[in-house]
């Protein structure tokens, strides 16, 4: 895609020779554009450079040390987390050969489990793509070789082609006996991990607008045109056989289609965004089998463009939600706004996600990913703590309530602090 930008100039160049000046500063112009969107803002931990075009979808990898992202320029890039609030942010690039990666994601078993054989690669991380042309998941491993560098390779066979309509999101389970992928029909399929499909679930949304895996493995759900988001529960057999997919439960409220949810890390909360111009925050913590009903436990107004994106943080205490360039971070204990950043990408915002400890809001939608200080989260620890604080007369209660009060106005004064 490079050759062919630099080509049109050149061309045009030889075509009429008095004209090599001014096509020049335009040639110049266009291909730099997409660096020209300049953001600023004190919270602003880091903006990740190194995709050509335009980032499509994150992941962090389940033990928070990875970040996932990929292009449209036909990589997948790994970064470590470690590095976010540095200077320099070092990656890995995996190339995805004639086609690009529309979603990806890391595999949840990123530990090493044995030693390999003398002589033999040790595979390290492994991640699953979603081909945009071949339309499949196709997996890939990282390798370590004996002279140190790193290796991405494909593994044999992509996944069969079985969606009829676009797919709209991809996810794997932490426990990792499932794959899921959601088109935006109504047709949501699990898969084992061979590439086998062991289940085809009908929505009965008329689309799906969106679909993810909870963050405990358990569960699967979705949202579209109707105003509620339905849940499954994958089940498998004590020995690990896959056995059916039931309906666990439902979330009811809204008054027109839901664009997008999210769970916290121990799907017992999770936070939904709606066209009716409303954000919800549900308590998902139910004997769903004893017929018992999610309850609501709050309602915020959703600020920004359609269509909206959003993200709640691993502990709940937050959510972020993001409509055309625009985030905004609200507490989810009075669903008050907290944080707004205007104009973040130079194109709509393609994914939203905190990472695994809740100290960052990560998005992107161009060429860079940004990363943002979650003072929201640190806020919501103090005023929280604060209210338990007034109603405990245990000492050692009153001790680590204290702890994590200190540890939150510390981590709020080194963030404000060093953008002064």
């Amino acid at each position: 895609m490079r050759g062919t930008e630099l080509a049109g100039p050149r061309a045009n160049g030889h075509a009429r020779p008095e004209q090599p000046r001014k096509a020049k500063p335009a040639a110049r112009a266009r291909r730099e554009k997409p660096q020209q969107h300049s953001f600023a803002h004190r919270l602003l931990v880091a903006a990740l450079k190194g995709h050509s075009s335009p980032v499509t979808c994150l992941d962090f990898s389940s033990n928070g040390k990875y970040l996932a992202s990929c292009s449209e320029d036909r990589t997948v890039r790994l970064w470590s987390t470690r590095d976010l609030a540095g200077r320099e942010h070092r990656c890995l690039r995996a190339n995805v050969g004639l086609d690009h990666a529309e979603f990806v994601r890391l595999s949840p078993d990123s530990r090493v489990a044995v030693d390999p054989p003398q002589g033999e690669n040790l595979v390290l991380l492994a991640f699953i793509v979603w081909l945009a042309n071949a339309e499949t998941i196709r997996v890939y491993k990282m390798t370590k070789k004996e002279d140190g560098s790193f290796t991405f390779s494909a593994t044999s066979g992509d996944f069969p082609k079985k969606h009829k309509a676009p797919v709209i999101n991809i996810g794997i389970a932490e426990t990792g006996k499932f794959i899921m992928t959601a088109s935006s029909d109504t047709t949501i399929l699990i898969w084992s991990p061979k590439g086998e499909v062991l289940a085809s679930i009908n929505t009965n949304q008329m689309n799906n607008a969106y679909a993810t895996v909870s963050p405990c493995g358990r569960f699967v759900a979705s949202c579209g045109f109707t105003p509620d988001v339905k849940v499954w529960e994958v089940c498998f057999s004590k020995n690990g056989d896959f056995r059916e997919v039931t309906r666990a439960f439902e979330l009811k409220g809204h008054t027109a289609g839901v664009q997008s949810f999210s769970f916290s890390n121990d799907s017992r909360r999770m936070a939904t965004v709606s066209k009716d111009g409303t954000w919800k925050f549900w308590g998902t913590d139910v004997e769903y089998k004893k017929q018992q009903d999610p309850y609501l436990l709050l309602t915020g107004q959703c600020a920004v463009p359609e269509p909206c994106r959003i993200a709640l943080s691993p502990d709940g205490r937050t959510v972020a939600v993001a409509g055309g360039t625009d985030i905004v971070v609200c507490n989810t204990r009075r669903g008050e706004e907290e944080e707004r950043f205007l104009g973040v990408h130079s194109h709509r915002i393609t994914d939203l996600a905190f990472d695994t400890t809740g100290r960052y809001v990560v998005s992107c939608g161009d060429r860079a990913i940004r990363v943002f200080h979650n003072t929201a989260g640190h806020r919501a620890v103090v005023e929280e703590m604060e209210a338990m604080l007034k109603k405990t007369g245990n000492k050692a209660t009153r001790e680590r309530l204290e702890q994590q009060i200190s540890s939150a106005l510390k981590a709020l004064a080194a963030i404000y602090g060093k953008k002064h």
